[in-house]
């Protein structure tokens, strides 16, 4: 007959420590990153590009106007003349940030820039391909003060 309290007083406390613990894991967990979106530290690592660069072997030019959270460049090329990129895009990749530029116009279709920012020296250095040649270069730019 007073089992029935007891139980039942049981049961209150067990809810209430049951609440508490969810308080407690809810409070102790990393926050969530959804799937797809980097976190602000990758950001600023990609403020560090906006500008213009300047490839001293030629005056070829990418300037890069913004970079979205993504990667995605909004950069143009300009070879004298200004050429559209098919694909520009930055990626984190450990302690490297790397760019891929791709170029479809004006008899570039298919030429390439793989390059790495070399934060010490403020200059992208890479690779240029270069598709109707078939050929690959060394190349760098730096930035224009």
């Amino acid at each position: 007959m007073f089992i029935a309290p007891i139980l039942s007083s049981l049961a209150l406390a067990l809810g209430t420590v049951a609440e508490a613990a969810v308080v407690l894991d809810t409070a102790a967990a990393p926050p969530q990153v959804e799937a797809g979106v980097p976190s602000s530290e990758s950001e600023s690592d990609f403020g560090i590009l906006p500008g213009r660069w300047v490839r001293p072997d030629g005056g070829y030019v990418i300037t890069i106007k913004s970079v979205d959270a993504t990667g995605k460049l909004d950069a143009a090329y300009a070879n004298p003349s200004p050429l559209p990129f098919a694909k520009a895009e930055a990626i984190r990749d450990g302690k490297s940030l790397k760019l891929f530029f791709e170029l479809r116009a004006g008899g570039y279709n298919g030429s390439t820039y793989t390059l790495i920012y070399d934060p010490l020296n403020d200059v992208l250095k890479g690779v240029y391909f270069q598709a109707v040649l078939q050929q690959k270069f060394d190349v760098y730019f730096t930035r224009a003060k």
